[in-house]
């Protein structure tokens, strides 16, 4: 998605489930928003990207995967996950992590942050979550201060009213949707108040990458460590995909 193809004036919002180190199209529609709404109150999935995500290992993808505590019988909403750290799976992420990043070019530039994240105790999922996108946004060059959590704004209804209303709230001219809300977005109600509706049509770039065959759809971490500062301009095909 380029900027010339979004409506030339007024806020572009997005709205997503947060993410657990989120991959390359995760990145591009919270780069093209004005305000990234983080959807933290709404019901928890099981099987989903919340609480894992991919990294490249000599073998292949490699799945991190952060513990949860979670009874899907009382359907639980995001913001009310725990994570069940009678398992030690922040030693175990981090050693994955250095073990198969260590010969990236930018690994220590990055490493000591994921260090010092999991020696923190972390009693909520979206709390871990929000650190990782907050921090990994200013790695990227994207200003951290457009995240803001549905659960502060306040807005209630069924699925499409109440992404209608945040988009009101926030004073939004666009709503830039991911890919799947093709299958349940009804854009009429959107247009209906003013608002355009743009769905990502996110090409994934190929970059350098270690152990071999390009794999895409990868945790943003396996980018950011192979290409530093060039990783925004990659993930949203600003350059060619080699890093200068």
């Amino acid at each position: 998605m380029t900027n010339s193809q979004f409506p030339a004036s007024g806020k572009i919002i997005g709205i997503l489930q947060p993410g657990y180190l989120p991959w390359l199209g995760f990145w591009e529609q919270l780069h093209a928003t004005d305000i990234f709404v983080i959807y933290d109150d709404v019901q928890y999935d099981k099987h989903g990207w919340r609480n894992r995500n991919r990294i490249k290992t000599p073998q292949g993808p490699q799945w991190l995967t952060v513990p949860v505590r979670v009874n899907f019988s009382q359907g639980p909403l995001i913001l009310e996950v725990k994570v069940n750290n009678r398992e030690n799976w922040r030693k175990k992420h981090l050693f994955s992590i250095r073990q198969n990043y260590a010969r990236a070019p930018f690994f220590s530039r990055y490493i000591d942050f994921f260090a010092e994240a999991y020696q923190r105790d972390w009693e909520y999922l979206i709390d871990l979550d929000l650190h990782l996108l907050r921090h990994l946004a200013a790695f990227l060059g994207i200003d951290p201060a457009k995240i803001v959590r549905s659960s502060s704004l306040e807005v209630t209804g069924d699925r499409i009213t109440r992404l209608i209303g945040i988009c009101q709230k926030l004073g939004a001219a666009t709503f830039y949707e991911g890919a799947s809300g093709r299958n349940y977005i009804e854009t009429a109600a959107f247009r209906e108040q003013g608002i355009e509706v743009v769905y990502q049509d996110y090409h994934h770039p190929v970059y350098p990458q270690l152990y071999g065959d390009f794999i895409a759809n990868l945790s943003i971490i396996d980018l950011l460590f192979n290409c530093g500062d060039e990783s925004l301009a990659i993930l949203t095909h600003q350059n060619s995909g080699e890093p200068k």
